[in-house]
């Protein structure tokens, strides 16, 4: 589907909201004009995207967020995400003859960390309640809104994966998936948004909504128990961060990805990006081999760092950058190769968020691909994610399954300061392009001097480590031959967000602190602001 659009850049001084749906931005920016404050928004947002935009996030998924508090240089960053069950097994995968985890099965169902994450954050940095902050998304889900125009498609391409489970639930009307402007009413998960908002994070966890889900996965063979969800915990953990070209990125550390990006931006940093130009076949390939390179390390260390060791500091220095570096040759692509799938379809949503304050989220809610396993628990509408399908079946790999252990994430919120002043909220969705978004992002605006708006619009590529790469349609099409004289295997593809991403970035003016958001042209996002 095409979706082509002209659009600016939102600016403001007391507030700005960028996100996926024009009516969750809404929702975020409604709860500042309230008196909440970025944190609160964030949630607010998130909440209401589980209404409004099903398929790619709820309280069924995972969550992670970085914040900032007001002048406080201080990054924080929350790991909300699960853990497999206790009864986990290997062998019992490999009994049944399986390779990988099947995207529709209930072992790819680890314990949902959303929930915990929403709470941790409002609790810890908030100035609202979790009641207040759900009150919009209970309002859309029991009064209902219209679909918009991406969503309903995607809604609709991928109804197929909620046709065996979620025919009694909200997801589906009559056993269809909505049209663009139908009105959508979901009861079900406005009961359920309601039991969350009354009895928070422990309701899920610990009541009955926790049986529930317990007891429907077991019923279709999985792992979780209720006393996997009781044992659950969101972890405050130390950021990861890297400094490029003086602007220091930080990202959410393993079992993310947001190593990925601070790899290829330090390989990156030994080379004159600007002097190539821009969107040109040499600057394509630096930053294609650039994210190869960086995903091989990812592919071999990004774990649970309470599982396996992660040696990050050796990892991000220079020594190691140089030695990645030399790799590169300007006129051939490098000879490296490692197991990890780029290409599966996710469907996730990114939050953007800061306040006249000061005080800033980027936040990330998934439930992987699109509406997660596909497994929808009955009478909630609580569609499971399938993240589990990150662990590895393989021994001795960094993320081979196991009991209490973090799959694999893809999902990345990030920042950028100055002096330690913040100057950029942002983030790309999109399974394994993320990492990619946030490194030709912050190539637009660092090396290029693009405006938030202009760096999200710009064409943009994915990469395979096995040397396939797919840049857009919209791109110049000599860039696709001067990539081809050096030796990548590449083709065009059309910008659908799930594939090329969907990104959103506020950029706070260090010299007078306005609020600049944009949104993501290839989807149904808007940046909102006061």
């Amino acid at each position: 589907m095409k979706f082509t659009s002209r659009r600016s850049n939102v600016r403001g001084r007391n507030g700005v909201v960028a996100t996926t749906q024009p009516l969750a931005a809404m929702a975020g920016l409604r709860t500042l004009l309230n008196g909440g404050n970025a944190i609160d928004a964030a949630v607010a947002t998130a909440a209401t995207l589980n209404v409004v935009e099903p398929m790619s996030t709820g309280i069924g998924g995972d969550l992670f967020a970085l914040v900032k508090i007001g002048s406080d240089p201080k990054i924080k960053a929350i790991n909300a995400s699960g853990r497999a069950g206790k009864a986990a097994s290997l062998q019992e995968l490999r009994d049944q003859n399986l390779c990988e985890i099947p995207s529709d099965s209930p072992y790819a169902i680890t314990v949902p960390g959303t929930v915990s994450g929403w709470e941790s954050l409002i609790d810890s940095y908030g100035n609202m309640d979790l009641k207040e902050c759900l009150k919009p998304a209970i309002e859309y889900a029991e009064f209902g809104y219209p679909v918009s125009e991406i969503i309903a498609a995607q809604w609709n391409a991928n109804s197929t994966r909620i046709s065996k489970y979620g025919l009694k639930s909200d997801l589906l009307i009559n056993g269809r998936p909505p049209q663009a402007g139908e009105i959508v009413k979901m009861p079900q998960l406005g009961r359920t948004l309601r039991t969350i908002a009354e009895g928070g994070a422990k309701e899920f966890y610990q009541g009955d909504l926790a049986s529930k889900i317990s007891s429907h996965i077991q019923s279709l063979g999985g792992w979780l128990t209720k006393d996997d969800f009781i044992n659950h915990e969101a972890n405050w953990v130390e950021p990861i961060k890297t400094t490029y070209r003086g602007v220091t990125c930080w990202e959410c550390p393993p079992n993310g990805q947001g190593l990925n990006a601070l790899l290829a931006l330090n390989i990156l940093s030994g080379f004159d990006i600007s002097k190539m130009g821009f969107q040109s076949g040499e600057t394509y390939h630096h930053l294609i081999e650039a994210m190869r390179l960086a995903f091989m390390d990812g592919a071999t260390y990004i774990a649970d760092p309470s599982k396996v060791e992660v040696p990050l500091e050796s990892l991000l220095s220079k020594k190691h950058a140089d030695y990645k570096r030399s790799f590169i040759n300007p006129e051939s692509v490098a000879n490296v190769e490692c197991s990890i799938d780029s290409k599966v379809i996710n469907d996730t949503v990114y939050i953007s968020v800061v306040d006249k304050n000061g005080n800033a989220c980027s936040l990330i809610n998934s439930l992987y691909e699109a509406f997660g396993s596909g497994i929808i628990v009955p009478d909630t509408s609580i569609a499971l994610h399938n993240r589990g399908k990150g662990f590895s079946l393989t021994d001795n790999h960094p993320n081979v399954i196991e009991a209490n252990k973090r799959p694999f994430h893809t999902i990345i919120p990030a920042m950028a300061t100055i002096d330690d002043q913040l100057w950029l909220t942002y983030g790309v969705m999109g399974g394994m392009q993320q990492a990619q978004g946030h490194l030709q992002m912050l190539v637009n605006m660092i090396d290029f001097k693009l405006s938030p708006q202009q760096a999200l619009d710009a064409p943009r590529f994915r990469t395979e480590i096995t040397n396939e790469s797919f840049i857009e349609t919209i791109a110049d099409k000599r860039i696709l031959d001067q990539l081809k004289s050096k030796g990548h295997n590449v083709t065009l593809a059309e910008p659908h967000p799930s594939f090329f991403g969907s990104g959103q970035i506020i950029e706070t003016d260090l010299s007078n602190g306005t609020l600049t958001g944009a949104s993501e042209p290839r989807s149904d996002g808007i940046a909102v602001a006061w």
